[in-house]
């Protein structure tokens, strides 16, 4: 799991047995951005193991993409199968509100950069399909861990700017036409560089604002941080769950079949 803007509570849903700052892991940028603790855990969410990354770095803090997506390249290398990604992100479809969540279904890349661009990396291919970026198998999981504790889970597109700055309004106008359902600034290069490893991928979002044009008051992280707060106890609870529903497939998965032949 890859925990985003609002979602370093969920931190206490893990029984850590190792904590690594990303200062002390070669590669790995430090933490700039108020709301992202920085660092890797290993543990496990009840039964099930689960490595979390607490905090990302952003394309718009000045890092290259290759550093911005080095963390699930190292996640590859290590072993990781599937991917969890968590955000925030301002709500543009008008039946979102503040504090509700939302399971990416897809994505618009806004950024104008793609963390593909230059040297293919050494066993992985240069042109990545992205038709089913996100797999439905994993947000199924999503949605059953919302069931689990009474929350209806949003489905929609993520969109994806590069940021810092908040959307205008006829940016927000314009990103609805072309289909996004929330605006954010991060969770993109990830996802197309997990896809590219070979990972599966699922992503939420929490939606923390309206996009800019859709509210009376000017956007601010101060905001995003302070829904966050609001909602964490839901947002930790969604992410145990769906740990929880995660080690039950896997268990399920790897279990023998059962013996016909065996006497009673």
């Amino acid at each position: 799991m890859i925990l985003g803007s609002g979602f370093h509570h969920a931190v206490a849903a893990l029984k850590a047995s190792l904590e690594v700052a990303y200062e002390d892991l070669p590669g790995f940028p430090p933490m700039g951005i108020t709301g992202h603790q920085g660092k890797l855990m290993v543990g496990h969410v009840g039964t099930t193991p689960v490595l979390l990354l607490s905090g990302r770095a952003h394309y718009y803090e000045g890092h290259p993409m290759e550093r911005v997506t080095f963390s699930v390249r190292a996640l590859a290398a290590f072993g990781i199968h599937d991917l969890l990604l968590t955000n925030a992100a301002g709500g543009i479809n008008p039946r979102f509100k503040p504090g509700d969540f939302m399971v990416v279904t897809d994505h618009i890349n806004a950024m104008g950069v793609n963390p593909l661009r230059g040297e293919v990396t050494i066993g992985t291919e240069r042109f990545v399909d992205l038709s089913h970026a996100y797999d439905g198998d994993l947000s199924n999981l999503l949605h059953a861990a919302a069931r689990d504790c009474g929350l209806r889970l949003e489905t929609g597109v993520y969109l994806a700017v590069s940021g810092p700055t908040y959307e205008t309004p006829a940016e927000t106008r314009a990103f609805g036409r072309l289909g996004a359902d929330a605006v954010g600034m991060s969770t993109v290069p990830e996802v197309i560089v997990a896809r590219q490893c070979g990972l599966r991928v699922a992503a939420v979002s929490c939606i923390t604002n309206r996009a800019a044009g859709l509210g009376g008051d000017p956007l601010s992280h101060a905001e995003v941080l302070d829904t966050a707060e609001r909602v964490k106890t839901t947002g930790t609870l969604l992410l145990k769950n769906f740990a929880h529903h995660y080690g039950q497939r896997q268990r399920c998965a790897t279990s023998p079949p059962p013996d016909d032949n065996r006497h009673t």
